[in-house]
């Protein structure tokens, strides 16, 4: 029996492992079929560890949500709120381009809150909300950015992540600096 047990938790450990490699090269667009075979293990195995889609993204991102979420939070906490504004884009592009994916996955409302990181997203929508109300009252971010803008740069960036790590690091970098440029208040200095 213990053998079994640990036989499973290797199991599980290489479909994590291939799951996050697969994602990380193609998005979450990834075959469970594809998964299994990186992982050496049939299809029945991911879905007896892994009852669903979203069991199995979230198993993947766990640690890097968790990333994502203190540092909207740092970022929130800033008295600057266009310091705090600049790292919160710069941070959540640096973790989409280090997991593809990973934002899709976790800026994504399903309907009825069944995400695995609904509290989370919940938490930090809120905190960046705060963030961009604060930044709009200081002067420093336009008037017209929107919750949806934030959607619409990490469409952007996920785009352009192609490549090993350091190129899309760079790559997304360049792009978030683009931005951030573009989001400033014309009246700002």
């Amino acid at each position: 029996m213990r053998d079994l047990r640990q036989d499973a938790r290797r199991n599980r450990e290489r479909i994590i492992a291939a799951a996050r490699e697969l994602f990380a090269e193609h998005d979450l667009d990834v075959a469970t079929s594809e998964i299994a075979r990186r992982a050496g293990v049939g299809a029945a195995t991911i879905y007896r560890r892994f009852p669903t889609r979203d069991a199995l993204v979230a198993a993947v991102f766990t640690n890097r949500v968790n990333e994502c979420v203190s540092s909207i939070l740092d970022a929130s906490r800033d008295p600057d709120a266009w310091r705090g504004f600049c790292a919160a884009i710069e941070a959540l592009c640096t973790v989409d381009a280090d997991g593809r994916g990973l934002t899709r996955s976790f800026l994504a409302a399903v309907p009825g809150g069944a995400s695995e990181f609904d509290g989370q997203r919940r938490v930090a929508e809120a905190a960046f909300a705060d963030l961009v109300k604060r930044a709009k009252d200081a002067g420093e971010l336009r008037p017209d950015f929107g919750r949806e803008d934030l959607a619409l740069v990490l469409a952007a960036n996920a785009g352009l992540v192609q490549g090993d790590v350091a190129a899309r690091r760079a790559a997304s970098k360049k792009l978030a600096g683009y931005l951030l440029a573009g989001f400033r208040a014309a009246s700002a200095s």
